[in-house]
C-alpha cells in the first residue's frame, strides 16, 4: 500500500485551471465581441441588399434594352432596300441607288433615335465597298473596318464587343458560298457616355464606384468611379481582372478596402461590380470600433496567460511523463523523475519512480525464468523432428537390403551417419545458415539415392553474405522431407524440388517448392490455417513446428508462408532476419 501525501488547495492544478478559465470566460469580453459582430453584420447586410438590388435592376433594364437593339439588327438583315443594294448595285442607275440609300439611312436613323444608349448604327456592304451609317450617311468602306479587325465573332450571340475604346453589337448577312466574306455587316455602336451616366446614378456613396465588364474576356466595358478610384486606372483594372471578383464581400483594391456587390447576366455574358468604401459601412460603428480593439487586446493577453500557464503546469509535466514511459519501453530503467511541486503530478511521478524501482528488482527473476522456459521449448520442438526421419531411414535401408544394393548401402550409411551426427549434436540450439544448408543438401543426396532418377532436386547456391547468419537447427530439411513424403513419393517420374534463396535488405527468404500434383485447394487452406492459428496447446509437428521455432527465434514478423507453387505443388517460404536472432532477443522483444 502506497502512502499518499496530502494535497494543499493552493498547490492543485485544478485551482490554476479554474482561475484561468474564469479569466477567459469574462462576460464583458463575450458580450462585446458578440455585439460588435452583430452590428457590423446587420449594417453590411442592409447595404449589401440595397446595392445588389440596384445593380440587378440596372442590369435587367440594360439586358432588355440590348435585346431590343438586337431584334432591330436582325430586322435590318431582311430589309428589302439593303438586300437590293447589295445584290443589284451594278444594274441600278444613280437615282435608284440614291433612293435606296436614303431609305436605308432613314431606317438606321430611326434605330439610333430609339434608344439613348445608341451612338451610331452602320452597315458595311462588302460587295459595293460602301458603308452607310446614321451618323455619316454614305462613305467608302474603310479597309481597316470593324469587321477586318474582328473576324472572329458569332453573328447570333448577345455579347457586347469592346474595340478601340468603344462598345459594339454586331451581326452579319452571310454569303451563299460557305467560307466567303459576308454580304454585309450591321454594327450598333453603344454610347459609353450615356452608359456611364446611367451607372453613375448607382454611386450614392462617396468614394464608391461601378464597373460593367465582360464575363468571357474579363475586359472592363464601362467604368464609373470617384477620384480615388481613378488615380491609377490601369493598375485598378489589372487588379480587378486578377482578383476574379464573382461574389459579394470585402476586397482590397489599390491599398483601400471596399465592400463589393456583384450581379451577372448570363444572357449578355456581362457582369456589374459595385464598390463601396468599407469605412462608409463602419462609420456608424466608430464608437464600437475602439472598444473592439480593447477587447481584442484583452483577449490576446488572456490567451497568452492561459497558454503559458497550461504549458508550464500541465503540458510540460505531462510531456516529461510521456518521455519517461518511452524510455521505460525502450528498456532504460536507470532513471527517476524529479518534481518539486506537491501537486497531482508530484504524486504521479513518485508512483512512477517506485514502479521503476520494482521493475528493476523483478526483471532479473522474470527475464531469466522466461529464457529458461523458452530454451526448454526450443529443445522440445527440435526433438520432435528426429524420430520421424529415423523411421524413414530404416525403411530406405530395408529397401536397399532387399534389392542387394551393397554399394548404395555403404554410401547411404556414410551419409546417414553424418546426418545423425549433426542432428544429435546438442552443443548449441542454433547453427550457421551454411551448416544448415549443408545438412539439407546431405538429406537430399540421401533421398536421391532412394528415388534414383524419379525425383530431381535443384539446389541453388547459398549467397556468401548469408552464410554466417545464425538460425535454429533443422528448419529446412523437414520441409524438403515433407515434399518427398507427401507430394513426390507417389510420382513415377519427373518429380522436381527447387530450393532457392532471396535477400532483401534485412530479410532472407528460403523458398522450397515442388511440382507435386496431390495438393488440393482445401489441403493448402488447412496448412495455412494451421500456421496462422497454432497455439501452445496444439500438437507441434511438421511445418507448424518449424513456423513456431522461427517465430520464437526471430520474432512474430517472421516464420513460414505457404502458397501454391508455379510448378504445381506446394511452395513454402521461410522468412527470417538477416541480422540473426536468438531466444534472448525474442523474449526482450515480447517484453
Amino acid at each position: 500500500m502506497f502512502n499518499r501525501q496530502p494535497f494543499s488547495l493552493r498547490n492543485t492544478i485544478f485551482l490554476r485551471l479554474l482561475i484561468t478559465f474564469l479569466l477567459i470566460m469574462l462576460p464583458i469580453v463575450s458580450l462585446g465581441v458578440y455585439l460588435y459582430h452583430w452590428i457590423v453584420q446587420t449594417a453590411s447586410e442592409d447595404i449589401s441588399k440595397t446595392a445588389v438590388s440596384q445593380i440587378a435592376f440596372y442590369l435587367t433594364d440594360l439586358e432588355n434594352e440590348l435585346e431590343r437593339m438586337r431584334l432591330q439588327q436582325f430586322g435590318i438583315l431582311e430589309d428589302e432596300d439593303l438586300n437590293e443594294l447589295t445584290l443589284t448595285w451594278n444594274s441600278m442607275d444613280a437615282f435608284k441607288r440614291t433612293e435606296k440609300i436614303n431609305s436605308l439611312w432613314k431606317r438606321l436613323n430611326a434605330i439610333q433615335n430609339s434608344s439613348m444608349y445608341i451612338k451610331n448604327v452602320s452597315v458595311d456592304v462588302f460587295p459595293i465597298s460602301k458603308s452607310i451609317s446614321s451618323a455619316n450617311r454614305t462613305q467608302d468602306l474603310d479597309p481597316l473596318s470593324y469587321y477586318e479587325n474582328h473576324p472572329k465573332f458569332d453573328i447570333r450571340n448577345n455579347q457586347v464587343i469592346e474595340w478601340k475604346g468603344s462598345l459594339y453589337l454586331s451581326t452579319a448577312k452571310q454569303s451563299a458560298t460557305k467560307g466567303e466574306q459576308p454580304l454585309f455587316i450591321i454594327v450598333i455602336e453603344l454610347d459609353t457616355v450615356k452608359l456611364r451616366e446611367a451607372l453613375s446614378q448607382l454611386n450614392t456613396y462617396a468614394g464608391s464606384g461601378t464597373l460593367l465588364f465582360s464575363k468571357k474576356t474579363g475586359d472592363i466595358l464601362v467604368s464609373v468611379s470617384e477620384k480615388q478610384l481613378n488615380e491609377d486606372t490601369n493598375a485598378f483594372i489589372s487588379q480587378i481582372n486578377q482578383s476574379n471578383l464573382t461574389q459579394n464581400g470585402t476586397y482590397t483594391m489599390l491599398g483601400n478596402h471596399y465592400y463589393t456587390a456583384f450581379a451577372s447576366s448570363d444572357y449578355l455574358n456581362m457582369s456589374i461590380i459595385r464598390f463601396i468604401p468599407e469605412e462608409i459601412i463602419k462609420k456608424p460603428l466608430d464608437k464600437f470600433y475602439t472598444w473592439a480593439w480593447l477587447f481584442i487586446f484583452a483577449t490576446i493577453v488572456i490567451i497568452a496567460v492561459y497558454a503559458f500557464s497550461t504549458y508550464k503546469f500541465i503540458h510540460k509535466p505531462l510531456l516529461t511523463l510521456v518521455k519517461s514511459f518511452r524510455r521505460m519501453e525502450s528498456g532504460d530503467l536507470q532513471f527517476v523523475i524529479a518534481h518539486e511541486a506537491k501537486d497531482e503530478f508530484g504524486y504521479l511521478y513518485g508512483r512512477f519512480n517506485q514502479m521503476i524501482a520494482n521493475l528493476r528488482s523483478l526483471i532479473d527473476q522474470v527475464y531469466k525464468q522466461k529464457i529458461m522456459t523458452q530454451r526448454a521449448e526450443l529443445k522440445q520442438l527440435q526433438s520432435q523432428i528426429n524420430p520421424h526421419f529415423l523411421y524413414n531411414s530404416f525403411f530406405i535401408l530395408n529397401t536397399m537390403a532387399k534389392m542387394s544394393d551393397v554399394e548404395r548401402i555403404e554410401q547411404f550409411t556414410t551419409q546417414l551417419g553424418e546426418y545423425f551426427q549433426f542432428v544429435t549434436r546438442n552443443a548449441s540450439d542454433e547453427v550457421s545458415l551454411k551448416q544448415e544448408i549443408h545438412h539439407a543438401r546431405m538429406y537430399t543426396e540421401i533421398q536421391e539415392l532412394r528415388f534414383s532418377r524419379r525425383i530431381r532436386v535443384q539446389f541453388d547456391a547459398l549467397p556468401q553474405e548469408a552464410e554466417q547468419v545464425s538460425v535454429p537447427r533443422l528448419i529446412i530439411q523437414p520441409i524438403i522431407e515433407n515434399a518427398f513424403e507427401h507430394s513426390l513419393e507417389q510420382m513415377k517420374h519427373s518429380g522436381l524440388i527447387v530450393i532457392r534463396f532471396e535477400m532483401e535488405e534485412r530479410e532472407i527468404r528460403i523458398i522450397v517448392e515442388d511440382n507435386g500434383q496431390s495438393l488440393s485447394d482445401n489441403g493448402l487452406e488447412q496448412i495455412s490455417n494451421s500456421l496462422a492459428n497454432g497455439n501452445d496447446h496444439t500438437e507441434t509437428t511438421g511445418l507448424v513446428n518449424i513456423h513456431r521455432r522461427v517465430k520464437l527465434t526471430f520474432g512474430d514478423a517472421y516464420g513460414l508462408r505457404v502458397s501454391r507453387s508455379e510448378l504445381g505443388g506446394l511452395k513454402v517460404v521461410i522468412c527470417f532476419s538477416s541480422e540473426g536472432g536468438d531466444a534472448h532477443d525474442s523474449i526482450a522483444h515480447r517484453r
